[in-house]
Order: C-alpha cells, then sequence, then structure tokens
C-alpha cells in the first residue's frame, strides 16, 4: 500500500477539497435546474462551467502527479520509472478523450 504523505497533491489538499465541494455544489446547481425546466442552453452553459472546474482539478492533480511521483520515479531508474511515465501517459489518455 502506498504511503499517503507520498502523493504530490497532499500539499494543496484542501485546496483540492474546497474546489471539489464548489463542483458538488455546481451539480447539485444542474440538477436544479433540470427539476425547474430551466432553459436547454442556460443548462448547457452551467454543464460546461461544471465540465471545465472537473478539467482544471484533473490537470492541477496531473501536474501534482507528474512533478512529485513521475520525477521521484525517474531519479530512482528502472522498472518503477516506466511504469511512473506508464501510468501518467494512461491518465493523460484519459483526460484527453
Amino acid at each position: 500500500m502506498t504511503d499517503h504523505a507520498s502523493h504530490g497533491y497532499i500539499t494543496e489538499k484542501d485546496k483540492y477539497l474546497n474546489r471539489l465541494k464548489r463542483i458538488e455544489g455546481q451539480a447539485r446547481g444542474v440538477r436544479g435546474m433540470v427539476e425547474d425546466e430551466k432553459y436547454c442552453i442556460d443548462i448547457l452553459t452551467q454543464i460546461s462551467a461544471l465540465t471545465s472546474a472537473l478539467e482544471a482539478v484533473a490537470i492541477g492533480l496531473l501536474d501534482d502527479h507528474l512533478r512529485h511521483c513521475v520525477v521521484d520515479a525517474a531519479r530512482l531508474g528502472g522498472d518503477e520509472a516506466d511504469a511512473k511515465i506508464a501510468e501518467a501517459t494512461a491518465a493523460i489518455a484519459r483526460l484527453v478523450r
């Protein structure tokens, strides 16, 4: 099991949690707009904002991962470095789909 203190985002954990709480509120707001039968374009605008907020969190986490986990593994070299690079590449591929 990985030591949680070693995650790159740990120093920014509170920032990420606050962003995610705002995103939760935005998602509830979108649900409320659908329940209240708001105009389609207004709902889509809010969904776009929600998507952008999630992408910003994802990019931040990816940056932290690259700067911490991947760099540390690269310093060690070998299979660990190869595995971390492959893992990061797969995460990037999922984000750009």
